[in-house]
C-alpha cells in the first residue's frame, strides 16, 4: 500500500484524512452550502464520520489517498480533497480493455494513473488560492514523485462552476460520459472528463506556480 503523505505548501497544507478529523470537516461544512448541490459533503457530525470511514476503507483497499486541507494561517480544517481511482498498468494488459484494475499501488510500485477529485471547500475560502495550490502539490506528487502518466479530473457536466476551476487548472476536455452513475440529487449524472497527460504537467505547473503568484502579490498589496 501507499504511506500515507502530507504535502505542504505556503497557503496550505494537505494532511492524511483520519477519523480525528470529523469534528474539523463538519465545522468547515456548516458555512453557507450553496455550492454543494452536486458534491458529497458532510451535513452532519455523523455524515462527517461515514465519510471518513468510507474515504478510510478506498484506502485500505489501496485505491484512494484521501486527505484534509488545513489552511496554514489560521490552522483551520477548510475541506477534504483525495487521489482516487488509482491503478497500476500491467502487461499483458486485461482482456477485454478495463476489465479488471492492475496490481495495488504501493510505494515501490507506485499508480500509473490516478484521478484528484472528492474535493470540497468551506465557503469563506472557494475563490482563493486554496484549490490552486491544492491541485498544484497534488499533481506534483503525482508526476514528480510517482511519475504518473495522467491525472484524471471529472465533476457532474451540470457543475458549471467545478467545471470552470478545472478548466483554469490547464486541464484538456475528454467529453461527457452520459448516463454516467447516480448523481447526489437522486438522479442520473451526466459526467464531464478532463486529464492532464505526463507531457503537458510542465506548461501546466508553470500556469499554476503563475497563478498562485498573482494571488499572493494582490492579497500582499491589499495588506499595504
Amino acid at each position: 500500500m501507499l504511506t500515507p503523505v502530507t504535502l505542504q505548501g505556503n497557503l496550505i497544507c494537505l494532511e492524511p484524512m483520519t477519523t480525528d478529523h470529523a469534528q474539523d470537516l463538519y465545522s468547515a461544512a456548516l458555512e453557507e452550502r450553496s455550492t454543494y448541490s452536486y458534491t458529497n459533503v458532510p451535513d452532519s457530525l455523523e455524515s462527517a464520520k461515514r465519510y471518513i470511514d468510507e474515504a478510510l476503507r478506498a484506502y485500505e483497499n489501496g485505491r484512494a489517498l484521501p486527505f484534509v486541507v488545513r489552511h496554514l494561517e489560521t490552522g483551520r480544517i477548510i475541506g477534504s480533497t483525495r487521489f482516487l481511482d488509482l491503478d497500476v498498468f500491467k502487461w499483458p494488459p486485461p482482456w477485454p480493455p478495463g476489465a479488471s484494475s492492475g496490481p495495488v499501488p504501493s510505494d515501490e510500485n507506485p499508480p500509473t494513473v490516478a484521478e484528484i477529485g472528492s474535493t470540497w471547500y468551506a465557503a469563506s475560502f472557494q475563490r482563493t488560492g486554496v484549490n490552486t495550490e491544492c491541485k498544484l502539490l497534488m499533481l506534483t506528487h503525482a508526476f514528480d514523485t510517482w511519475h504518473s502518466i495522467r491525472v484524471t479530473l471529472k465533476t457532474d457536466a451540470r457543475n458549471e462552476r467545478s467545471r470552470a476551476a478545472i478548466q483554469r487548472l490547464g486541464a484538456a476536455f475528454e467529453g461527457i460520459r452520459r448516463a454516467h452513475i447516480p448523481a447526489t440529487d437522486g438522479g442520473i449524472r451526466d459526467t464531464a472528463y478532463y486529464s492532464i497527460l505526463e507531457n503537458e504537467w510542465h506548461a501546466v505547473r508553470s500556469n499554476l506556480q503563475e497563478r498562485l503568484q498573482r494571488g499572493m502579490k494582490i492579497t500582499a498589496d491589499e495588506k499595504l
